[in-house]
């Protein structure tokens, strides 16, 4: 029989602190590749678009490809491009808090 030589029971533990913020990274480090970054994340995000006219909310995907319509009046909200939609002039927007 071996002998072992590690222990299941024994946690080490390390309290040196990191040399780069995780949680908020440098604006160099937002401008990279989504795959690049140190902790990798998506350049989409979810807004809430508010209507000139009617003043109701609706929930937009930042990246969407098909033409978003007012629920209340039938305006059109945002208009898709190559990448991200174009918001209509006039309409006041907030991202969403994941």
């Amino acid at each position: 029989k071996r002998k072992r030589k590690y222990s299941s029971n024994k946690i080490i533990l390390c309290n040196t602190p990191l040399a780069k913020d995780l949680l908020h990274p440098s604006p160099e480090e937002k401008k990279k590749h989504k795959k690049k970054r140190l902790v990798q994340s998506p350049n989409s995000y979810f807004m809430d678009v508010k209507c000139p006219g009617c003043y109701k909310i609706t929930t937009v995907f930042s990246h969407a490809q098909m033409v978003v319509l007012c629920v209340g009046c039938s305006t059109v909200l945002c208009q898709p491009t190559g990448g991200k939609a174009r918001l209509t002039e006039g309409c006041s927007f907030r991202r969403k808090q994941h």
